[in-house]
């Protein structure tokens, strides 16, 4: 595999298979550095925004979660209050995971209005600071829910999407186009040929592109090591750990649909090889 470069965006956007590198120009070159300093920059409250139905499977994939609690820990080391918020298909993994201290919250799949409601009350109940979702299906246009290959799972799918309509700070992590954030460059979308026609309309106030989702969250935690001045990423060992417990779990893999050790069609060798790079990223930099 043809992992590195020169910058944490360089890494993240390594091994690229679906063309979302071709929406690199339309962001600011460091664009992950400037989603690390935007995190640190609204401390307090964060509200963490995950969990992709996988419809072939009727599982969640493998791809978000472990990206999402890597840069939860990482924010809580740093002294703030992280919430995960999912729907019903993830919420179970990630309270295993996370256990009896971790603040999980199991949004409803609903229609619009009862998930407006929804949104605007948990909203006022958590009183976020920041919002970061990644790996999160947002609606497109035609207020649909829409996988990779085009196919409706709005029947599967919490709109999450409306907690980003209220004006919280917010942050968003996709690798296909049809994710929460991927409205900040969706005109460029349609004329990549493996990305959708109808992309997600959902916008964030940093949007940070990734080969795989995952790899944009440890990105964005070795971004902000490096600011923080202290190596917050995930070790090789606790990061596959929570991957394989996710497949045993019934999690799978959003490439293949099938429930085995990969992300994104990536084993967990090469995703620990890109996770190595970045370790060396931060050691760089202390």
């Amino acid at each position: 595999m043809n992992f590195g470069g020169e910058t944490i965006e360089d890494i993240i956007l390594s091994e690229d298979k679906r063309g979302v590198s071709e929406l690199r120009p339309f962001l600011p070159a460091d664009f992950c550095d400037q989603a690390a300093r935007y995190i640190l920059d609204h401390p307090g409250k964060v509200a963490i925004i995950t969990g992709f139905y996988i419809l072939t499977a009727g599982q969640h994939e493998t791809d978000g979660p472990p990206g999402a609690i890597a840069m939860g820990n990482a924010l809580e080391a740093l002294g703030n209050q992280v919430t995960y918020v999912t729907d019903s298909h993830t919420a179970p993994m990630m309270r295993k995971w996370l256990g009896e201290g971790g603040d999980v919250v199991d949004f409803p799949i609903a229609g619009e209005l009862e998930s407006r409601e929804a949104a605007s009350q948990l909203l006022d109940e958590l009183s976020p600071d920041l919002l970061i979702s990644i790996e999160r299906c947002g609606r497109s246009a035609s207020d649909v829910y829409l996988n990779m290959l085009s196919r409706d799972i709005t029947e599967y799918t919490a709109r999450l999407d409306y907690l980003f309509e209220h004006g919280v700070p917010s942050v968003g992590i996709g690798d296909g186009g049809n994710e929460i954030g991927m409205g900040n460059v969706a005109e460029h979308i349609p004329p990549v040929d493996r990305l959708p026609d109808e992309p997600a309309i959902s916008t964030v106030d940093r949007l940070v592109l990734a080969s795989v989702s995952n790899w944009g969250g440890y990105g964005l935690v070795a971004a902000m090591s490096r600011l923080a001045g202290r190596n917050l990423l995930p070790s090789l060992e606790e990061d596959a750990k929570l991957i394989t417990e996710m497949v045993d779990d019934g999690a799978v893999d959003g490439g293949s649909g099938q429930n085995r050790y990969y992300v994104d069609n990536f084993t967990l060798e090469e995703n620990a090889e890109l996770l190595v790079l970045l370790h060396e990223k931060v050691k760089e930099a202390l």
